[in-house]
């Protein structure tokens, strides 16, 4: 006897998972009439229903919100846009000085900042796609457009790196004097500013939404606020005479740009792979083995969907309970995942008797199609 359980997209493959097609909604029917034994029960969801809850959600836990997925994506889509306002405030005023002062150094800085700025664009794009339903083609949604974005922001980086390592080799092969020090110093410390408050806010926003491509977005941002900061010092250097000083520093700070660059890639290759924190593999399997009724955890995955984590495990239960009783059980294993697991949004449960002495491996029938 099997039992399989799934809360998220409703499909119902081999007759064995029980589709729910809700995001935690305590208490609503499924397909086959059990109600699960959750608190808050509400009606079935309709039209009016769900405005209701966008207007007004109430949260469950802390980081149990009623549609959290929607609360994460509408947070990233703010941070984007909010700092694609900052970031174009500062690229516009470092324009005018290099309008004014002709400083090929404070140029760079300025493009950096609208490449920067304009990394907003993919990204929203992402966060709007991963908003859309999942279809028949797309089963699992379009959350992993965040990190196609992320490998572009990636590839940003690069090329920002790569165009630092051009500018400061070629101004060590002919270097030139840099008019109007003061304001070219003012432009760089608010480019830094500009950045660096920018690089804060979105790495905050998607540590906690859990957003690799907007981290991502903000290490970028910070590089940025390093080449500002190059432009400061080399200023500086040339106040003091040492035309050399710009193109040195400049070099420097590419190499810094090369070390966020690394940090930056390897978090989006890690989400591209399905990696995961090791922690949240541990703190799942927690909670599932002390629901009542598991014996043991089997297999369990776990793996992000752009900002959103999906489970699957196995539990063992005792061989002569009845499939009610299963799934009664593998309910309570998804609903404890879902409070001890931060941006759960859907978890797939497969219960499995106890072996008992002599009895074949129910899954004998399937060993040959796993080995290959």
């Amino acid at each position: 006897m099997s039992d399989r359980h799934t809360h998220g997209h409703g499909q119902q493959p081999h007759g064995r998972v029980h589709g729910h097609g809700h995001s935690h909604d305590h208490g609503r029917h499924d397909d086959h009439g059990h109600r699960h034994p959750r608190p808050h029960p509400h009606p079935s969801p309709g039209l009016r229903h769900r405005l209701a809850h966008l207007l007004t959600p109430h949260s469950h836990e802390t980081a149990d919100k009623l549609d959290p997925a929607l609360e994460s994506s509408a947070r990233g889509l703010r941070a984007l846009w909010v700092s694609l306002a900052v970031l174009g405030t500062t690229a516009l005023a470092q324009a005018v000085v290099v309008a004014l002062s002709g400083s090929v150094a404070l140029l760079g800085d300025t493009v950096h900042n609208a490449a920067d700025a304009l990394t907003a664009v993919p990204l929203g794009i992402a966060f709007v796609l991963g908003r859309r339903a999942a279809t028949r083609r797309f089963t699992y949604g379009y959350g992993r457009a965040e990190d196609l974005a992320g490998l572009a922001i990636v590839l940003t980086i690069a090329a920002s790196a790569a165009f630092a390592a051009w500018a400061a080799v070629g101004r060590l092969l002919d270097p030139r004097p840099v008019e109007h020090l003061p304001a070219v110093a003012v432009a760089a410390l608010v480019g830094f500013a500009g950045n660096e408050w920018v690089a804060r806010y979105r790495i905050r926003v998607g540590r906690e939404i859990g957003s690799a491509a907007l981290v991502a977005d903000g290490l970028h941002a910070r590089t940025d606020g390093f080449t500002s900061l190059a432009v400061l010092l080399g200023a500086v250097g040339s106040a003091l005479g040492w035309h050399l000083a710009d193109p040195l520093v400049g070099l420097a700070i590419t190499a810094a740009i090369a070390l966020v660059l690394r940090d930056a890639a390897r978090e989006v290759f890690r989400r591209v792979m399905d990696a995961v924190d090791p922690a949240l593999v541990d703190r799942a399997e927690l909670a599932v083995r002390a629901v009542p009724g598991v014996r043991e955890v089997g297999e369990l995955r776990l793996r992000w969907i752009g900002h959103r984590l999906r489970a699957e495990l196995a539990v063992v239960v005792d061989g002569e309970v009845s499939v009610r009783q299963a799934h009664a059980i593998a309910v309570e294993a998804e609903h404890a995942l879902l409070h001890a697991v931060p941006r759960l949004t859907a978890a797939l449960v497969h219960a499995d008797p106890a072996p008992v002495p002599g009895e074949t491996d129910p899954h004998l029938a399937l060993a040959h199609h796993l080995t290959a």
